[in-house]
């Protein structure tokens, strides 16, 4: 990491909450890693800050043209397009498989950087909130409980993009301690599940939606990370079968009650009203408390939501009034991934649902353009504002039954829970489809055929959660097929849709080489 930003960060700025419903950072206080907590409003700020630093930036931090950081994995995918990849060398680089820890150094180091200052504060956090004084026990069980989330998300972003990384979780007081070596993959997984435990003990958080407590965590937030890190650690590189504990964590976010799949709306006749659909009740909806386990905040006036600004093309940007100086499809799906959803049967392929392609301006006239994300379209930030308070989801109760009914069928076999799981959420999507037909399809299959539907299931459902290239890298498949019908090939050596060939190499980020030169305890990735 940055010598001087680390440095700088031991002088850490606190930050108190001047918002009621969102986590405002405005200065309050500096503290070096040398003193303590004097009072509960620090220990409170520096929870605070976790919410936007660390895991966090990597949905925040973004440019129009560059995209949000965490669609920069997806690019690795080749699944994902970007209209300035011309312009913005890491985008090109990343799709044609070519990138470099010298030519994509400012990416990578920022990644990097910004995760550990993440981290950096969860530890100032965990070491200082025991002894704060005039905290109460169950005030002090919640703050360390969401510090040692943030912690834990922080590196599990971190383990699956480098690999073995240093593991760091002390504040570190001298340059000495920041340069470490990096800990094995193993270990690594080891503490995020030992933090997560610590989240999740009986007292520590609040159970139910994240909106019913202030936007903050709960016990549901850290169960749904931690059946997605169990997911993780089953599959590739650790092999360590998991499953069993990744069922369990996903059935206790089901089995809360406080999570609902969002339903379309219906007609009299029982026909779906499309704008009215569930996909269009997420579009339109600040938030959705009954799906978004856990969510980024947004608010205008302290930071707006700015995914809409991706909703259109660049290409029709004079045609549709845009408030935004610019707008560009920075995530626009491929032909070969859109061709994974059956183009008849589901909703989230049909025109304005998930996506679009038309538009009819003001003055009556039909624009078309490739397929763009609908799902982040929210008309008035983008035709009048250009300020919007929408928030992001990041883990939704469609992923809790999806990890549910893979981690079961590995587990325990082709259950009736685990096809009732994977059942509701392509249901939900097959519109027109009995869901009883779906149930008996999917009953009648093997583990190996159900799993493989349940991974179909989540590279369409979960695509604006950037679960794709995690999935391909967990799971070493590629999918391929159209209309619907997907076939999983082994990813090292199959060519991407951009003519190029995964090697192992691709499965992992290189690390900066600014980093490598000021780290001499590092040593650079395989093939690098």
């Amino acid at each position: 990491m940055k010598t001087l930003r680390i440095l700088g960060f031991l002088s850490f700025v606190l930050f108190t909450v001047s918002c009621s419903d969102f986590l405002e950072e405005e200065p309050r206080d500096q503290l070096s890693v040398d003193q303590f907590f004097t009072e509960p409003g620090q220990a409170q700020s520096a929870v605070n800050f976790l919410y936007q630093n660390g895991a966090p930036d990597m949905f925040i931090e973004q440019g129009v043209f560059s995209g949000a950081r965490v669609m920069y994995l997806q690019y690795l995918s080749g699944f994902f397009d970007n209209e300035f990849n011309g312009q913005e060398r890491q985008v090109d680089l990343a799709q044609q498989l070519a990138i470099s820890p010298t030519e994509i150094d400012a990416t990578l180091n920022n990644i990097w950087e910004d995760l550990y200052v993440g981290i950096s504060g969860a530890n100032l956090a965990i070491a200082n909130i025991p002894d704060t004084p005039g905290l109460s026990e169950a005030e002090r069980s919640d703050l360390l409980a969401q510090a040692s989330f943030f912690r834990a998300f922080a590196y599990f972003y971190l383990v699956r993009m480098f690999g073995d990384v240093p593991l760091i979780l002390e504040p570190v007081g001298s340059v000495d301690e920041i340069f470490v070596a990096r800990a094995p993959v193993s270990e690594v997984y080891a503490q995020i599940v030992a933090d997560l435990n610590i989240a999740i003990a009986a007292g520590s958080l609040p159970s139910g939606t994240m909106v019913d407590n202030g936007f903050r965590i709960t016990t549901e937030t850290a169960q749904m990370l931690l059946a997605d890190v169990y997911l993780t650690m089953s599959g590739f590189p650790l092999s360590q079968d998991n499953y069993a504990n990744a069922a369990t964590a996903a059935r206790e976010v089901i089995n809360s009650g406080a999570f609902s799949l969002t339903t379309h709306d219906r007609d009299g006749d029982g026909n779906v009203i499309l704008e009215n659909s569930a996909y269009n009740k997420m579009r339109l909806a600040k938030t959705l408390a009954n799906d978004y386990i856990y969510q980024i905040e947004y608010e205008v006036g302290i930071r707006s939501f700015p995914y809409p600004q991706w909703s259109f093309p660049a290409s029709v940007s004079g045609s549709v009034g845009s408030a935004y100086a610019n707008i560009q499809n920075a995530y626009g799906p491929r032909p070969e991934l859109y061709e994974q959803y059956n183009q008849v049967l589901d909703l989230r392929a049909q025109e304005k649902q998930y996506f679009h392609t038309s538009f009819v301006t003001g003055g009556g006239d039909e624009i078309t353009f490739p397929v763009t994300p609908y799902i982040w379209l929210d008309e008035e930030p983008f035709f009048t504002t250009a300020q919007s308070s929408k928030n992001l989801r990041v883990y939704s109760y469609p992923e809790a039954l999806l990890i549910a009914a893979e981690a079961i069928a590995q587990s325990e076999g082709v259950t009736a829970e685990a096809v009732d799981y994977l059942t509701q959420v392509r249901a939900r999507a097959y519109w027109t489809t009995d869901p009883e037909t779906i149930r008996t399809a999917l009953a009648g299959l093997s583990v190996t055929g159900f799993v493989e539907e349940v991974w179909k299931e989540r590279n369409r459902e979960l695509i604006f959660d950037f679960k794709l290239w995690f999935d391909m890298v967990r799971t070493r498949l590629y999918p391929s097929g159209s209309n619907g019908d997907v076939t999983f090939f082994n990813l090292v050596g199959r060519q991407n849709t951009f003519g190029q060939i995964f090697e192992e190499r691709h499965l992992l980020l290189p690390i900066a080489d600014s980093e490598m030169q000021r780290n001499p305890e590092l040593v650079q990735n395989p093939g690098y």
